[in-house]
């Protein structure tokens, strides 16, 4: 049960420096699945930054959140297959043509690579979807957007958790579900001033059926990030007994 717990977790390495991803992934590779590297950390250091954390044995998964006309997104799947990252996510807005044909370019190059469709940030709520002049609520987009991705063949989807539900319900338990927006009890009743809008305990989350857990902030700014992951997994362990 521990080790299949550990597997869950990615670490979102939302951070500027090179020295902070090294003494957190040597700090915490045995305690988590996998590290994320968002656009964030990569516009600074490139591909550099993932084999830092394979030599330490961390898996990589590259949020990459890809977002262009088809062709553009397609010509980057033999470069994302050389840098022996675990999953890589592109954006259902991108549309289907784009993500189909991105899948299969990725899988000409490397199969073991799951590509994974980014439906809505968690940031965003209704009201900011009718801002953007979207008129289906929240959680209507997330399962349209789905749908195209699975129709396109990727491997899952990235949701909040307030979507697990009806994308369990629609999918099954074939599709893939990572869940970003991960906070504490105390934090999810303190949401003010969090970017996170639509987010979950680690505990409810997995319960609802996520597959991975995506959790940043309440780990990488932790005083002892050690401590905060075995928190963490004991809170998820404890659910499953």
């Amino acid at each position: 049960m521990e080790n299949l717990v550990r597997e869950k977790l990615i670490v979102a390495l939302d951070v500027d420096k090179k020295e902070q991803v090294i003494d957190l992934v040597n700090k915490l590779t045995k305690w988590v699945g996998m590290f994320k590297v968002g656009v964030r950390l990569f516009s600074r250091y490139g591909p550099s930054v993932i084999e830092i954390i394979r030599k330490r044995g961390g898996k990589v998964f590259f949020d990459a959140k890809f977002y262009d006309i088809p062709s553009v997104v397609e010509e980057t799947a033999k470069s994302i297959s050389e840098m022996g990252i675990s999953m890589v996510t592109v954006h259902t807005l991108g549309g289907y043509e784009m993500m189909a044909r991105y899948k299969k370019a990725v899988e000409r190059f490397n199969r073991d690579i799951k590509v994974l469709g980014v439906t809505i940030l968690t940031s965003l709520t209704n009201q900011e979807l009718v801002e953007m002049g979207i008129g289906r609520d929240v959680k209507e987009e997330v399962l349209l957007l789905a749908k195209l991705a699975k129709k396109a063949e990727l491997d899952g989807v990235v949701s909040s958790a307030w979507e697990i539900d009806a994308l369990r319900k629609t999918f099954g338990s074939d599709f893939l579900l990572i869940v970003p927006g991960i906070r504490s009890k105390e934090r999810v009743s303190k949401i003010i001033n969090d970017e996170q809008k639509r987010t979950l305990t680690p505990r409810d989350t997995v319960k609802k059926g996520a597959d991975f857990l995506v959790v940043g902030r309440p780990i990488i700014q932790a005083k002892d990030p050690v401590k905060a992951v075995r928190e963490i997994l004991k809170e998820i362990e404890e659910d499953g007994k």
